[in-house]
């Protein structure tokens, strides 16, 4: 696979990790125990703000990895 491919594949894949990324983060935001205080919701939204960059890091160097050579025939 060409690195251009796998470019587009990769930012396909991170928009639908930052899709289901935030919606989670939004439902689980609802829950009583985070919804009734303050502090707990600063902490949640700045873990669950940065934390999608850990699932985001593999698709990242996949995407940028070199394409293999061919052999020459």
């Amino acid at each position: 696979m060409t690195i251009r491919t796998r470019k587009f594949l990769g930012a396909i894949a991170l928009l639908i990790l930052a899709f289901v990324w935030s919606i989670m983060g939004m439902v689980v935001a609802q829950f009583p125990l985070i919804a009734n205080s303050g502090m707990l919701q600063w902490i949640y939204y700045i873990v669950v703000g940065m934390g999608w960059v850990l699932p985001a890091m593999p698709i990242v160097s996949w995407m940028l990895r070199p394409d293999t050579s061919q052999p020459e025939a």
